[in-house]
């Protein structure tokens, strides 16, 4: 059935098609989750503390309290490769994207903050008379995607806002730092971590194999590689098999986004080049009929 039109944008909705949180939930909504490479890596406490420091441009110390608290039926598509956390008084997310950067982000963020936050807060807190403080969201993107990119940049929610105007007052934003952690960016960033420097040789390790061998030989002798040169070594020795397996899923999946994206147009085009072909012969015809006439079109 379609639904009224919408009192702010004038469009009605095929109920059919599910609204951009409809689709969000039926994405993440999935506990046969798997970890990243990204997230096997730091989903550690020390090395957590280390990437916490680089990010923010202060010394490493092991006494300062984090706790991991992602949640792990919240996927990006079929992996997981997002860590939350919480350090002193702030509440840090940071997901790692290696396809094409979605704008997006922001308003992801937005549908997973929530939910940390009730994980993280007594439930009935909420209803108390006193003030209940909670620790500051930061949110940070972590791109390693093959376009090139600036070395850092932010995303904000209200971008997507319909209608906005400049200097307008908004009830509501949410700001996402990405970082560029391509290997050769950001040197100082992963000059301060030795963990996402080592990640970032590693990634562009595999893609150098990749350009001459199949994948999965691509990722195991970036495995080897990287032990060989102590990048990673003590992490890519315990997992290495896990870590062929991870990337050989995760890329797959990307390459997979490539393929239904070359679908959906091809789609497009057979069922608009029929059109297309009878405009252009309507058109050759009223030019015949114009030149009949005496009439230079």
């Amino acid at each position: 059935s379609i639904s009224p039109p919408h009192p702010v944008t004038g469009v009605n909705r095929d109920r059919s098609v599910p609204t951009i949180f409809e689709e969000e939930k039926r994405l993440i909504v999935n506990t046969k989750y798997k970890d990243s490479v990204f997230t096997k890596l730091f989903n550690d406490e020390d090395r957590l503390r280390e990437l916490y420091a680089a990010l923010e441009g202060i010394d490493y110390d092991p006494t300062i309290p984090i706790t991991i608290n992602t949640l792990e039926d919240v996927l990006y598509m079929d992996r997981i490769n997002d860590l939350s956390f919480t350090v002193r008084d702030k509440l840090v997310f940071v997901v790692e994207h290696q396809s094409t950067l979605n704008k997006n982000m922001p308003l992801r963020f937005l549908s997973y903050i929530p939910r940390v936050y009730e994980k993280i807060i007594a439930h009935r807190a909420i209803y108390k008379s006193a003030l209940v403080k909670i620790p500051k969201p930061e949110f940070v993107v972590l791109y390693n995607g093959p376009e090139k990119m600036p070395e850092k940049w932010e995303l904000r929610l209200s971008d997507a806002f319909l209608s906005l105007e400049t200097g307008e007052r908004i009830s509501l934003d949410l700001i996402v730092t990405v970082y560029n952690i391509n290997y050769g960016q950001n040197t100082e960033l992963l000059r301060r971590s030795e963990n996402l420097a080592g990640y970032a040789q590693f990634v562009a390790k595999v893609r150098e194999n990749e350009a001459a061998m199949p994948l999965e030989q691509a990722v195991t002798e970036a495995v080897r590689y990287c032990i060989k040169n102590r990048i990673l070594a003590r992490f890519l020795e315990e997992y290495g098999s896990e870590v062929t397996n991870m990337v050989f899923g995760e890329w797959d999946w990307d390459e997979a986004k490539e393929a239904w994206q070359e679908e959906a147009r091809e789609e497009i085009e057979a069922k608009y080049q029929p059109i297309l072909a009878e405009k252009d012969r309507e058109n050759q015809e009223l030019r015949r009929k114009l030149l009949e006439a005496g009439i230079d079109s």
